[in-house]
């Protein structure tokens, strides 16, 4: 087999390449089966088939799961949930404000970027069988999913992503707080940002999912230029979310801007380590298959 036919499911994890694609199912999708074809054993586990809840009844779901019994009393349809089904509860939160929607020039956004991953998330856990939840978030909660397998929550999930936007002040921390009391099952907990704000406040309210019992990762999405900082020229910076503007010539605080950052994500992976939160830096360059090792590194760690 020629070396190009052999690596070629390597293109599908590219992110100029995912975002031609037409729409997001299709970007899941080919996402997920390029990274799988890449692995060199199935990351899928056995599921047993002992009885977990009831559920509401959802459009799509089999029908020979509901519990007639149940109907007869309440007059309304529940499904029974099996482990196969509810393996794992994975709660995706992605943050949508104003500042995801940076992007330096010929390069994915990054609220583009986060949204393709939080989708291929989204479809590989369903194809492992664990419920999966989506809150895209700014200063509030703007739209939600509950958790579940099935295959119409994945679309209603992936057709959430499609048409949201970035826009808006990030309020991290009361998102978080909120988000955490909300939750009522122990899970997993995937939160997807640049961590544009407190860096306090924020990793203390990113704790609260752990203190409640929840396993967490963190995926950090930056551009690169915000790591080298190596604008041309004399810059005008906008901040996107106060609209603020400082003109500079970036040449002269280079240097001083990239020690504070790397104090920055420094503060942030130790604060994370500390509290066993797997953290993970990804810029709007890496192929996706990246963050989808370190969450099967994760999903491995939870049986």
């Amino acid at each position: 087999m020629p070396v190009e036919a052999k690596n070629d499911h390597i293109k599908y994890l590219q992110p100029q390449v995912v975002a031609k694609l037409a729409n997001m199912e299709l970007r899941a999708r080919f996402v997920v089966e390029g990274f799988l074809v890449g692995l060199h054993k199935s990351p899928y586990h056995g599921f047993s088939v002992e009885f977990a809840e009831y559920r509401q009844y959802n459009p799509g779901d089999p029908i020979k799961n509901i519990d007639w019994k149940a109907y007869g009393r309440t007059d309304r349809y529940y499904i029974k949930e099996f482990e196969e089904e509810t393996n794992l509860r994975c709660y995706i939160l992605v943050d949508a404000s104003a500042s995801m929607a940076f992007a330096s020039e010929g390069r994915m956004p990054k609220f583009q970027y986060a949204s393709y991953l939080a989708a291929s998330f989204a479809y590989l856990m369903q194809l492992q069988k664990d419920a999966v939840g989506l809150t895209v978030f700014d200063e509030r909660v703007r739209e939600e999913r509950a958790p579940s397998s099935t295959r119409v929550n994945l679309f209603e999930m992936l057709r959430l992503l499609e048409r949201s936007t970035p826009s808006g002040k990030t309020q991290s921390p009361a998102v978080f707080g909120e988000v955490a009391q909300r939750i009522r099952r122990r899970g997993l907990v995937v939160i997807i940002s640049d961590l544009y704000d407190d860096p306090a406040a924020t990793l203390t309210a990113i704790k609260q999912f752990r203190h409640r019992g929840h396993e967490v990762i963190v995926f950090h999405i930056i551009d690169p230029i915000e790591i080298a900082f190596d604008f041309k020229g004399e810059t005008m910076f906008i901040d996107l979310e106060s609209e603020k503007r400082i003109q500079s010539q970036p040449w002269t605080i280079r240097e001083e801007y990239q020690r504070r950052f790397s104090e920055y994500i420094d503060r942030i992976k130790l604060a994370c380590e500390d509290s066993r939160i797997d953290y993970e830096l990804i810029d709007t360059t890496s192929p996706y298959d990246v963050a989808l090792t370190a969450y099967l590194h994760k999903r491995a760690k939870l049986g």
